[in-house]
């Protein structure tokens, strides 16, 4: 049987290839516009985060001294002082808040990345959490007020921990998650093939192998409400002396005491305000800092 054989016109065969991307001049013209925009609008941004970090340093190293450490905050019109007693209490506000949050947000992280992955009582649970993720921290610190403080009549240190947990559950149930969902299958599946409860097997392995991220999580939480001021208003207030050891009472703090100090009219603590920004400032990058090293140590290994 002959084969029939198609045989293209001389036209087609000698036509030019079209090329594979050919791109309009006025493609060509808008793509190079909104490069131009995009770089001109994140120059914009990196100026403006400069001159900000810039006058952070230039005021807030203008301030420091070894009075900042060791004197506690002056009363108005008062020379000289300090933010001894502000730094030792957002120490432990945030103590308070990161201790309450972090057994709270690993188990409600590890309900959700390994109880309850799929059911309708997680998607629930993890559109709250989002809820509070975006939360308003004012809205949160006045919960916490009518919850913890109207009720006894007096702010307290207790209240201010309770509202900074608030803030930092959320950032630790999503790491959390996160988290274990990144821990392979097999792991789980060889450990339950050997007899291990399910107990065992978050403890001993999910645990182990996403506890690096875990920890993160909870760094970048500490970091988070470390420079709270408005749920610290609502609850915690503030104070220019040592706070009570019981807690109730104002408790002096440094967020608070940076947006006190800086409204008012008094040189001296609208220096101590900017040393007290630098103090948070740098605080925070740490925690940035350590927070990146972990990762980068897990990934290493």
């Amino acid at each position: 049987m002959a084969t029939q054989t198609s045989v293209l016109p001389a036209a087609a065969m000698n036509k030019p290839a079209m090329p594979a991307r050919r791109v309009r001049p006025a493609r060509r013209v808008a793509d190079r516009a909104l490069k131009i925009a995009s770089a001109l609008f994140t120059a914009i941004g990196v100026f403006a985060l400069g001159w900000i970090l810039l006058m952070l340093l230039w005021r807030g190293f203008a301030a420091l001294g070894p009075s900042v450490f060791t004197s506690i905050t002056p009363g108005p019109g008062s020379a000289g002082g300090g933010l001894a007693n502000a730094m030792v209490g957002s120490l432990v506000l945030t103590f308070l808040g990161i201790v309450v949050a972090t057994p709270i947000g690993v188990l409600a992280g590890t309900y959700l990345g390994e109880y309850a992955r799929t059911s309708k009582l997680a998607a629930v649970i993890r559109f709250i959490n989002d809820v509070l993720l975006s939360a308003p921290s004012i809205l949160i610190g006045l919960f916490v007020y009518m919850l913890l403080v109207a009720p006894f009549g007096s702010y307290s240190g207790w209240a201010g921990g309770v509202a900074l947990a608030i803030i930092a559950v959320p950032v630790i149930v999503r790491t959390t998650e996160d988290m274990l969902r990144l821990v392979p299958n097999g792991l789980r599946e060889a450990a339950a093939a050997l007899g291990a409860p399910q107990s065992k097997v978050i403890t001993l392995v999910s645990w182990r192998a996403a506890r690096s991220g875990i920890v993160t999580g909870i760094i970048l939480a500490t970091a988070r409400i470390a420079g709270e001021t408005a749920p610290l208003l609502f609850t915690a207030l503030n104070n220019n002396f040592w706070f009570s050891p019981t807690l109730v009472g104002g408790v002096s703090n440094l967020p608070v005491t940076i947006y006190q100090f800086a409204l008012s009219p008094y040189t001296n603590w609208q220096e101590l305000a900017w040393a007290g920004a630098l103090i948070i400032t740098i605080t925070i990058l740490g925690l940035s800092v350590v927070a990146r090293f972990v990762i980068r140590k897990d990934a290493v290994r």
